[in-house]
This record gives structure tokens, C-alpha cells and sequence, in this order.
């Protein structure tokens, strides 16, 4: 099983030679992607400038790829994991920006 991310649904998408070649060298396998890779996908679809090109570009990778959702203890899980892969990659010097909290 082959649980794809945004950047490489991307290339799929837009069909670059070698993430395709490599995809189909393992076809025999299923491929998939979460829900939250699919909204990124709409997203960057919706920001873009053929939106509705890129919304069919979309639908039709999802029609070869199994959709996975996710759950509240997975969420909690990915976010931690996040926050802990920022704190320990992430530049630590932050040249004049500005970080504001989320406001719920």
C-alpha cells in the first residue's frame, strides 16, 4: 500500500515522466491518498488559473486512488508529529516575521 502526499499527486497530475514511471513500476499495489491530501489538492485547483481544468485534472486522479479519511485521535497524532518535525527542522532564527495564534 502506497499512501501518496500532495507533492506527488501533483506530479502524477501533471504527468512528470519519472513519479509516474515509478508509480506504474508499482501498480501492483494499491495507491492512495488521505482526505487532507485531496483538500490540499482542491485548494491549490481553486487558487490556480485554469480552476476548472484543474478541478477535472483532480477527479480524475482521484478516480485511481483510494480516499482515506481520517479520525480525531489521527488528527491530534499528525499535528503533534508536525509540530515536533518544525521544532527540530525548522530555521530557528525568524527575520522579522510575524507569528499570530490561532483565534478560535
Amino acid at each position: 500500500m502506497y499512501l501518496l502526499d500532495t507533492n506527488h499527486c501533483s506530479y502524477i497530475i501533471n504527468n512528470n515522466s519519472i513519479v509516474v514511471d515509478a508509480l506504474r513500476s508499482r501498480f501492483t499495489s494499491e495507491i492512495g491518498i488521505s482526505i487532507i491530501t485531496y483538500g490540499e489538492l482542491l485548494y491549490m485547483a481553486e487558487k490556480s488559473e485554469r480552476k476548472a481544468q484543474n478541478f477535472v485534472a483532480v477527479q480524475a486522479f482521484l478516480a485511481n486512488v483510494d480516499l482515506y479519511f481520517i479520525d480525531e485521535e489521527t488528527a491530534i497524532l499528525y499535528s503533534q508529529l508536525k509540530t515536533a518535525v518544525f521544532n527540530q527542522f525548522a530555521p530557528k532564527i525568524k527575520a522579522n516575521v510575524e507569528v499570530q495564534a490561532l483565534e478560535i
